[in-house]
């Protein structure tokens, strides 16, 4: 398979390994465009769970299976066994496995060579497993004080084990997400809740799902095209010193800009797979029209047009943004008390040490925990002035976003220490210093406080 494989590999320029995982990768919207024909409740969680045995197997190999396994056992024995610890137990063998296996393997090297290994689908595996014995764990509490979420997703019953290992594997959801609860999963295989037969009919998936295998497509186009003019080995390269300020500034805004696009494009696909498979389905609108909120990981245009640094975790990777405020920034809160500082950067630490051990990762999550801090700053004075002040404000948070997101990205793509401090200090840190500054500033110049916003998610 693999000789077969090596001159469509060397067409597109990337290793044999990532072409596989493509290849499987993409099978996942044929093979959840399946599931909606297997009949009957169990045959539907067998399906998930053997598919996703299949195309993990095929993408990684026999040990993938095993490595999903280790946390999945953990998982669903703590569920078992001590169901009222599970949520937590789940949650630090689950990041200690992870941990484990992103010291073993240094995936991010491999990455940056052209490799590939299990550890990325491992990543969205324990999310999930995690996810799932938390809201087990809510089960046994009174609904009074949970929150909108708990309520919602909170597992009254165990799972059986092959409802477990379908939700886990369903289609290969877990190769690149997007992130699900337990409780929608079961759901929708039973056809019960917002996927009960209703007057409606049955909603039709084939327009989303075109345009976003349409848009995947545009995403891998221009990210080929720009990714030769902008390779990450020129921050090492002697002629990035010889360029001055402004156009190092330039290169890191390109540098960030196309590798966004890998992302753009492996979301679009994923976003694709769970869409025609029907679980993406959120209900409908006003106009009877489908949506598909469930699949949605990213927003192109409301990352790259971000007002606000608070804005982006809204449309970056969604899904996990949601599991990380769900699972660890609300529930650092405590009753009473308003979230500050602290709980954004034990929320933007963890999410560093899910995605890996990299001083790159570290230092970018740590970035952002400053960077939506400084955002804030510009969004309270912004609110607090007049409507003339009022739009500079707005662009200068805009441009605020752009400049520091870009800068710090840098830290996340060449991951090591010296190449990351390297990129900054060649701009004099500035995408550090403008956000501590703001910070600063903001604990002296401190406006009224506007009457709070209907929506809490704008600018929380």
């Amino acid at each position: 398979m693999e000789v077969d494989l090596v001159p469509m590999a060397s067409a597109i320029g990337v290793s044999v390994p990532v072409l596989r995982f493509l290849l499987c990768f993409v099978a996942t919207i044929p093979v959840s465009f399946l599931h909606r024909f297997v009949p009957g409740t169990l045959p539907k969680h067998l399906y998930s769970a053997i598919t996703g045995v299949i195309l993990s197997y095929l993408s990684f190999g026999f040990s993938s299976n095993l490595h999903f396994l280790i946390p999945m056992l953990l998982g669903y024995t703590s569920m078992i066994v001590l169901r009222k610890y599970c949520g937590i137990i789940t949650f630090f063998t689950g990041f200690g496995y992870l941990i484990g296996c992103h010291v073993y393997y240094m995936s991010g090297d491999a990455w940056k060579e052209g490799g590939i290994d299990a550890t990325g689908a491992l990543m969205v595996l324990v999310l999930k497993v995690i996810s799932c014995a938390i809201n087990y764990n809510d089960g046994l509490l009174k609904e009074e004080g949970l929150r909108e979420a708990q309520k919602k997703n909170r597992l009254l019953k165990l799972p059986s084990l092959i409802e477990y290992i379908g939700y886990c594997l369903c289609c290969g959801s877990h190769f690149a997400g997007p992130v699900y609860e337990m409780k929608d999963y079961l759901e929708w295989t039973d056809r019960k809740g917002i996927w009960a037969p209703s007057q409606k009919g049955t909603p039709s998936p084939f327009g989303a799902t075109i345009r976003a295998i349409l848009q995947g497509a545009l995403c891998m186009g221009l990210y080929l095209y720009l990714v030769p003019h902008f390779p990450l080995s020129r921050f090492t390269d002697p002629l990035y010193q010889e360029y001055g300020f402004w156009k190092r500034l330039s290169y890191q805004y390109m540098a960030g800009f196309t590798a966004r696009w890998k992302y753009y494009f492996i979301w679009s696909i994923s976003e694709a797979s769970i869409i025609i498979s029907g679980l993406g389905f959120t209900g409908w609108t006003d106009s009877s029209s489908p949506k598909w909120d469930r699949a949605k990981n990213v927003d192109i245009l409301g990352v790259e047009f971000a007002k606000s640094a608070v804005q982006l975790p809204v449309y970056w990777n969604i899904q996990v943004s949601t599991w990380l405020r769900h699972y660890v920034y609300e529930r650092l809160i405590q009753k009473g008390k308003k979230p500050g500082f602290l709980q954004l950067l034990a929320t933007q630490t963890i999410s560093a040490v899910w995605h890996g051990l990299y001083p790159g990762y570290i230092i970018f999550f740590v970035q952002s925990a400053l960077m939506i801090a400084g955002s804030r700053v510009i969004y309270r004075w912004q609110q607090a002035v007049p409507q003339g002040l009022k739009t500079v404000l707005v662009l200068m948070n805009f441009a605020y976003t752009v400049l520091v997101l870009n800068y710090s990205c840098v830290g996340f793509m060449v991951l090591s220490m010296h190449e990351t401090l390297a990129s900054y200090g060649s701009v004099h840190y500035i995408g550090t210093v403008i956000p501590i500054v703001l910070i600063l500033l903001g604990m002296v110049v401190k406006p009224a406080k506007p009457a709070r916003s209907s929506n809490p998610r704008k600018e929380e």
